[in-house]
């Protein structure tokens, strides 16, 4: 059994986003969705630092320093991209705007609580930042992340312990080994990566898990 990648996670989830959606990709992992959003679909990038239409990642030589993203990465735009200032950006975010945002985690409970900006008082991050407006201004959360942390402890459990962002949001999980839908306060394994048996992945996972009836092979892209 080999997990996926990075990459491998950023491209399953852009397989999700649908055509005319607005979204909002999160700081860190999340970004490198924008490199594998599928051909032919209309679908507009949106940065909290005020970008609607960002495009995938700049190759090397042609980096703009004066063009990035609320990470601080630089980024590329798309044909008729717009620019504005923080107002306007948050406005579409609490306005509802967004079809979704995808975001990192740290835990994620079955009833959608979602936790992903502390572990604890001595945690680096200075803040719960632009994460709460999204939380609560997003139509739906996607979530990408590794399925046990560098322990080897669940980050998929049957209650949050960290500080929430945001409770009953998330929809979807995606992680190095599955792909998890969350509804009904529960989590239903939809994808998993080829020569994981069902047995081994619970044993990964701090909650019940249920399968749907045709679980599909997660591989990373070629």
């Amino acid at each position: 059994m080999t997990p996926l990648s990075r990459n491998g996670i950023a491209a399953r989830v852009a397989l999700d986003i649908q055509d005319g959606w607005h979204v909002n990709l999160g700081i860190g992992m999340p970004e490198m969705v924008a490199n594998y959003l599928p051909e032919g679909r209309e679908i507009l990038l949106h940065s909290e630092n005020g970008i609607l239409g960002m495009g995938p990642s700049p190759a090397e030589k042609d980096v703009d320093w004066t063009l990035i993203n609320a990470g601080k990465k630089p980024v590329t735009a798309q044909p008729g991209a717009s620019y504005f200032d923080h107002a306007w950006s948050f406005g579409i975010i609490r306005g509802r705007h967004l079809e979704l945002c995808v975001l990192g985690g740290y835990q994620v409970a079955p009833n959608g609580d979602l936790a992903n900006w502390a572990r604890d008082a001595n945690d680096p991050l200075p803040a719960i930042g632009g994460a709460m407006d999204l939380a609560a201004g997003a139509q739906r959360i996607f979530v990408m992340m590794t399925h046990n942390d560098k322990s080897g402890a669940p980050k998929l459990l049957e209650s949050c312990s960290f500080p929430l962002t945001g409770a009953g949001i998330v929809k979807k999980v995606y992680t190095d080994l599955c792909v998890i839908d969350v509804a009904d306060n529960r989590f239903t394994v939809t994808d998993m990566v080829e020569g994981l048996t069902r047995e081994e992945l619970q044993n990964r996972t701090g909650a019940p898990l249920h399968f749907a009836d045709q679980v599909a092979v997660l591989k990373d892209p070629d």
